[in-house]
């Protein structure tokens, strides 16, 4: 193969592929909602119901924490040299978890009311979501269940 045929393929490779780059057209998928986008998230509602929900318990608090000075001030009082190193751990480990469960039993357990709304999609599946109001929500509006919430749509 001599030079000008090399070259005059290489250059139709070339402007093949340049021309096939600009024919493309843009993809307009992110603009619209999939179908099967608008089955999942679309639905009607079913039914609202008030709910009550408890606070959590978020693990140790304060009450641990006093309590583990506190056990281990009283253990420090106790034995000497390394039997008074065991008693002050012992009374931390022990006064932390006295402690723990006096903030317990005195913590006043809050309610909150919230609202469930049932949905039926579009694709036949129900779902449930909870959440602190429902606005302009009513049984039957036409909705759009997104990130756990519930919008008109």
């Amino acid at each position: 193969m001599n030079i000008c045929k090399k070259t005059a393929i290489a250059i139709t490779l070339t402007a093949s592929a340049m021309l096939t780059a600009c024919g493309s057209s843009p993809s307009m998928t992110a603009a619209y909602p999939t179908s099967q986008e608008v089955y999942n998230n679309y639905g009607v509602i079913e039914s609202i119901q008030l709910v009550q929900l408890t606070s959590e318990n978020k693990g140790p608090g304060a009450g641990a924490v006093v309590g583990g000075i506190v056990g281990g001030i009283l253990g420090n009082q106790v034995g000497g040299g390394l039997g008074n190193a065991a008693a002050t751990a012992a009374g931390v480990v022990g006064g932390a978890i006295v402690g723990n469960n006096i903030e317990k039993n005195n913590r006043n357990q809050q309610l909150r009311e919230a609202y469930q709304i049932n949905v039926r999609l579009d694709n036949g599946v129900y779902q449930s979501v909870i959440q602190d109001n429902i606005v302009d929500l009513r049984v039957g509006n036409r909705v759009y269940v997104q990130n756990n919430h519930v919008y008109r749509n």
